[in-house]
């Protein structure tokens, strides 16, 4: 094998050390993708590079918002406590569901994606919250901001996407980025009735 057909294969890591994408988030530090996990696709090694550091930002992101909605359903107080516990609950299993295809999309163009929580801890933009106790109107609130934020990235990838004529993967986004509007827009209705601890 020449050296310039090993190069095509052996992608040069999207998350090297020390870099950061336009989100500020710092990338985890890792050599080039194994030849065994290059898939072979006809989309250029610096496009794989930039989709792959998009989609793995969502990946911790979407890590860290599951269990961000999943602490406030566990530590609900509120008069509209069983409401919003059943909702959390929904939002935080919608959440998680869309962590695997997000991944896999990154695995099926060569990529490689998310492998434990410091990786995780490394890529999230999404703050965590360790704070013991949260009125409900408060949780209501974060949700929102950071829902809006994983809308923002969402969108920002999915214009990045379509300029690299990766379709599928812009399809992908499309669909999330409309679920995460339907949980702004619930977690919004929500935080107009007012002080929800009462």
């Amino acid at each position: 094998m020449t050296t310039k057909t090993r190069s095509s294969t052996t992608r040069t890591a999207m998350d090297g050390q020390n870099a950061t994408n336009r989100g500020g988030r710092k990338a985890a530090a890792s050599g080039a993708v194994p030849p065994q996990l290059a898939t072979p696709t006809d989309l250029a090694n610096e496009d794989v590079q930039t989709i792959t550091q998009a989609l793995n930002g969502l990946v911790a992101d979407a890590f860290a918002l599951y269990v961000k909605t999943k602490n406030f359903h566990w530590h609900l107080a509120s008069s509209h406590f069983r409401d919003y516990h059943l909702m959390l609950d929904e939002q935080a299993a919608e959440i998680l569901a869309s962590i695997d295809p997000l991944a896999e999309r990154v695995r099926r163009i060569g990529g490689t994606t998310i492998r434990s929580i410091s990786h995780i801890s490394q890529l999230q933009s999404i703050q965590d919250d360790n704070t013991d106790f949260l009125p409900a109107d408060q949780m209501i609130e974060c949700l929102i901001n950071d829902n809006r934020q994983m809308a923002k990235s969402m969108r920002d990838a999915r214009a990045m996407t379509d300029e690299k004529h990766d379709f599928p993967t812009s399809s992908l986004l499309e669909d999330l980025l409309d679920l995460t509007e339907k949980r702004i827009w619930f977690l919004f209705e929500i935080s107009t009735g007012g002080q929800n601890q009462e």
